[in-house]
């Protein structure tokens, strides 16, 4: 799997400095959880589960949920866990080709009885992601235990390829104030204990919301609602630390189809100069994902990457942004490793680098610069989409 597969050499020598590496399942797990992206949620009922894989795949899609909580009634749960059986099954043909692919169950028990039924076909998996993630009720716990039996029971427990799993934070006791520092001290406690099974952190941003009776509007990025920004923030302040955190994924964008808009726009013209840039601008307001693309900086400039995302435009507007810029990557690389102190003049001569104080961010903006590349000295995020939508 790498990004932007689906660009030609000429594109990817025009666009970027570095190019992204080639990545698989048995990648540094680091490395592997900064590059999932836009993680691509499909409900597990859909008539054709490996044909939707292949296409996103082909697409550009790098990580996938096949989502059997939520997404689907309760009474087509059964069904839809046959149906992730079969594709699974399906799609092993395709093994080594294949976006990183997920399973978001809704018990350890379904978890345990869709790895059985799956069996060898389970190797194509890279793991699951678990709703309503907690230690005060034991489900954590729980979950956790059935990753282990279901390691030693496939032999996916090994250096080489490993189960793990996202756990999802958004149940009550994360989300409200008076409990929320001891639950988050909890959770963080459990994940560290098992660190080798966690791949990243994920944000369940609609059920903070719906525990509040609110949903943000597409005017409005998740960070305008303050009460939910509250919790992403305690959120990264606990589990998203430099020293023995976790990568932390940004919440799920919901919005695809066109409607009225009440605010302004909030992508500025100036970055689209030429004709087919501006063209690009126009379907991007028309579909209204100005505000996801306003959201994803904002998710960046908070310390989460990736993003959780339900269509497949979407895939594209992630990834696109999470190219490291040159300017970023010239800072990152002067400032590394570079732990004698004091500051100069960044190469760029449009900014003071601090060598202590930013070492944690050059880190991660190179750990970034692997799984996304880095953008020529010319080349903006506008190119990057123009590139990527055409």
């Amino acid at each position: 799997m790498r990004h932007f597969r689906y660009l030609t050499p000429s594109q990817l020598s025009r666009l970027f400095f570095r190019q992204p590496q080639e990545l698989t399942a048995t990648t540094d797990p680091g490395l592997l959880a900064v590059a999932l992206g836009g993680t691509l949620y499909t409900p597990a009922n859909r008539a054709d589960l490996v044909k939707d894989v292949l296409r996103q795949r082909d697409l550009g899609c790098a990580s996938m949920v096949l989502c059997l909580e939520d997404s689907i009634p309760d009474a087509d749960v059964p069904a839809a866990e046959s149906n992730v059986v079969q594709a699974l099954s399906r799609l092993s043909e395709h093994d080594g080709d294949l976006p990183l692919l997920f399973v978001r169950v809704r018990t350890p028990e379904q978890m345990l009885s869709v790895s059985r039924r799956a069996g060898h076909s389970l190797s194509i998996l890279t793991g699951f992601v678990i709703p309503k993630f907690d230690n005060e009720t034991g489900a954590g716990a729980a979950f956790l235990d059935a990753l282990h039996t279901i390691q030693a029971e496939q032999g996916l427990d090994g250096t080489g390829r490993r189960l793990r799993i996202m756990p999802i934070l958004e149940s009550p006791a994360v989300i409200h104030l008076e409990t929320r520092a001891q639950a988050l001290t909890n959770i963080h406690e459990l994940l560290r204990a098992n660190r080798e099974d966690i791949l990243s952190v994920r944000i369940g941003a609609t059920d903070m919301s719906s525990a509040f009776g609110l949903r943000r509007s597409r005017d409005l990025t998740i960070y305008d609602v303050n009460v939910v920004a509250g919790v992403i923030g305690d959120i990264v302040n606990v589990l998203g630390r430099p020293d023995g955190g976790f990568v932390i994924s940004g919440p799920v964008w919901e919005h695809y189809a066109n409607t009225e808009r009440v605010l302004r726009p909030q992508l500025r013209l100036t970055p689209f100069v030429g004709a087919s840039e501006q063209e690009l601008r126009t379907r991007i307001m028309t579909a209204n994902l100005d505000t996801l693309i306003r959201e994803i900086e904002l998710d960046l400039a908070n310390g989460l990457l990736g993003k959780t995302v339900i269509h497949p435009t979407h895939v594209a507007l992630v990834h696109a942004m999470s190219v490291v810029s040159h300017e970023e990557f010239l800072d990152a690389t002067a400032i590394a490793g570079n732990v004698g102190g004091g500051a100069a003049a960044s190469p760029y001569r449009n900014k003071m680098n601090e060598m202590k104080p930013h070492q944690a961010w050059a880190q991660r903006i190179l750990l970034r610069a692997q799984a996304f590349g880095v953008a020529a000295d010319d080349v903006t995020f506008v190119d990057l989409l123009e590139a990527s939508m055409s």
